[in-house]
């Protein structure tokens, strides 16, 4: 029996390491697709300058060069691949805790519901949110610094330094930690659910294993979920930007996430909820897709 029980947890290590892989190729796929997209949107979200995602495209473009489209790349190269290994990961932990919990209750279906497809997304994006919020902190400080000689940070460990030095590394590096955590929450409870509920009904039209769906449909399908992921959620984004890019001391406009719900609400109305809304569904759908394609066949690689 020792020797059982030890081999399923070695087996269950083997799965999750899989699963950590496989979650690090899809995030670092997510960071070169959606890095020039992300920037856009973070500045329509943090500034009023622009009228436009294609105007803020263009100015970008003429007053800053092609490489701005990926300042702060660097952290979440690193820190995005870390991150979709922890989503990933943390997933399908709590999916198998609870099909294990389904099987104890009723043996003959032990698959999740669609409440329960959520509630694993959420604990993964929970789980995330202690990674995820200080490494958007720095991309976002680093894509909103002024240009040229004016800029404040000189790459992200002097940011990194920086933050930490403002009010300590809570409340400085993890501002906004947590709208950050209502935000990965929702997204990743909507994202995994949204996936799982068009992956099933595919092989359950179709009359297949989901291992047969090809990888276009997989594309597609991650495609979607990216979309109704950033519809779910846009609203905590936006407070999160805003309060990453506000400034310090006397210089901070927002006592925190209901001031900045507030403030926000009092100046742009529901409209300001979902400035920037337009380049982060055009984001959404390649890097989604490219996210779910990436895991879905190294893990039938490596498996």
């Amino acid at each position: 029996m020792a020797d059982a029980a030890n081999d399923m947890e070695e087996h269950g290590m083997v799965r999750t390491l899989k699963d950590l892989f496989a979650g690090a190729a899809g995030g670092i796929a997510q960071v070169l697709l959606g890095q020039p997209f992300d920037i856009v949107k973070v500045r329509l979200q943090t500034t009023t300058q622009y009228g436009n995602a294609l105007e803020a495209a263009k100015t970008i473009y003429q007053k800053e060069g092609p490489l701005a489209f990926y300042k702060g790349t660097l952290t979440p190269l690193i820190g995005i691949g870390a991150c979709v290994s922890v989503q990933f990961g943390a997933f399908h932990e709590a999916r198998r805790r609870l099909e294990a919990y389904n099987a104890s209750k009723t043996p003959l279906n032990p698959g999740l519901s669609y409440a329960q497809y959520y509630a694993a997304g959420a604990f993964a994006g929970i789980a995330n949110s202690v990674i995820s919020g200080p490494i958007e902190h720095v991309r976002i400080r680093l894509q909103t610094q002024p240009h040229g000689a004016a800029r404040l940070y000189s790459g992200p460990l002097d940011c990194v330094k920086k933050l930490s030095a403002h009010e300590g590394v809570l409340k400085g590096l993890y501002r906004g930690e947590a709208v950050t955590v209502l935000r990965e929450a929702q997204a990743y409870g909507v994202w995994f659910l949204a996936f799982e509920y068009m992956m099933n009904a595919d092989a359950a039209r179709n009359k297949i294993d989901r291992k047969q769906i090809p990888s276009y449909k997989i594309a597609f399908y991650g495609g979607l979920a990216g979309e109704a992921l950033w519809l779910a959620s846009y609203p905590f984004d936006v407070v999160k930007s805003k309060m990453q890019s506000d400034g310090f001391g006397e210089n901070q406009k927002f006592k925190g996430m209901n001031d900045c719900f507030r403030q926000t609400f009092k100046a742009e109305g529901l409209r300001g909820f979902w400035k920037g809304i337009g380049p982060t569904l055009l984001r959404a759908m390649p890097v989604s897709a490219g996210t779910f394609a990436v895991v879905e066949m190294t893990m039938r690689v490596i498996s």
